[in-house]
């Protein structure tokens, strides 16, 4: 859980003048979360397009983390092919692993 600031420390994504406009809001009571309503209380219809479209897209598709010992050079390489090397590297095991034998 993130420390609670309570002045203004700078590097966390936001200015003093940030700080200073919402600097005023008090912390929330168990009162406060007794009496909140939930997302779904209060945006129905945001929260019916949103689990809409959780239910379209299906189960979500499952890899396992696994460990392998590679040359340093080749994945010093496939890292400086920028993002998405790994689903890269992914899906060229899966070409060649596929592949019919010759």
């Amino acid at each position: 859980m993130p420390k609670l600031l309570k002045e203004f420390e700078p590097g966390h994504g936001f200015t003093k003048e940030d700080w200073d406009e919402v600097s005023d809001n008090p912390e929330w009571t168990a009162e406060d979360f007794k009496n909140a309503n939930s997302f779904a209380e209060v945006f129905p219809d945001l929260h019916a397009a949103l689990q809409a479209d959780i239910a379209k897209r299906g189960p979500a598709k499952t890899k396992e983390a696994i460990s392998i010992r590679l040359d340093i050079d080749l994945v010093q390489k496939l890292r400086a092919s920028g993002p998405g090397w790994q689903s890269r590297v992914n899906e060229a095991l899966r070409e060649w692993i596929d592949k019919p034998a010759a």
